[in-house]
């Protein structure tokens, strides 16, 4: 690898730019649909707590945890901001989590940007979700299961990330895929450990002190629904 494997998001330079193209294409075609949905279903309880998520979610993610053998990790945050507000609330927040990253911290590149929001935003939230839906109907429903199936779907989310990574710095060939993918999985499969726990531990918290907010995403899927 040419940059430290347990970086998650992209600098310039690391993809083709047609890959890069791509990517941006197909996150301004998932973002522009989130927009819409979330347009569509927001109520007036949501936007605050989509800004609240946006801010802790950045500042996790400028904190690293040590994960093993002088390798660190930080939260990504992805599967906790769905399961508070639904997968395309949780697209848009970090869709503008890692946008700022990116245009004022310059942690990835503008050409990645495209890439970092896909991998992130896109593919970590939608993985972690579709895993949590299914845990939970498996477990018997989500009340039961929500701690259990939110860290599940919080390792599956950076894990899922990780490989999309991989693929991608694959077929731009700044790596052979395999080592690519070896490397990016086996570390990030120790990094989703911590994004598992903080994610149980916040969604342990939230039931203890505000079990209404659950209530919010419900609320919006059935008003979507109906």
């Amino acid at each position: 690898m040419l940059f430290s494997a347990t970086q998650m998001h992209i600098p310039d330079g690391f993809l083709s730019v047609a890959v890069s193209a791509i990517l941006w294409l197909l996150s301004i075609l998932v973002v522009g649909y989130a927009l819409r949905r979330v347009g569509q279903d927001l109520g007036e309880r949501q936007v605050p707590l989509m800004g609240v998520l946006a801010a802790a979610i950045f500042a996790g993610q400028m904190l690293n945890f040590t994960v093993a053998g002088g390798t660190s990790g930080h939260l990504m945050g992805a599967a906790i901001a769905t399961l508070l507000l639904g997968p395309w609330a949780a697209i848009l927040v970090l869709t503008c989590v890692v946008g700022i990253q990116a245009l004022i911290f310059q942690d990835g590149g503008l050409l990645a940007l495209g890439a970092n929001i896909f991998n992130m935003g896109i593919i970590g939230t939608l993985g972690g979700y579709a895993v949590y839906r299914a845990l939970c109907g498996i477990l018997g429903g989500e009340k039961r299961a929500r701690i259990p199936a939110g860290g599940v779907a919080a390792w599956l989310s950076v894990f899922l990330a990780a490989g999309a990574m991989a693929i991608e710095l694959g077929l731009s060939g700044t790596t052979d895929l395999v080592v690519a993918l070896t490397t990016m999985l086996s570390i990030h499969a120790l990094i989703g450990i911590g994004e598992a726990l903080i994610t149980m531990a916040a969604l342990g918290f939230v039931q203890a002190t505000r079990p209404d907010l659950f209530g919010l995403r419900d609320a919006r899927a059935a008003g979507s629904a109906a």
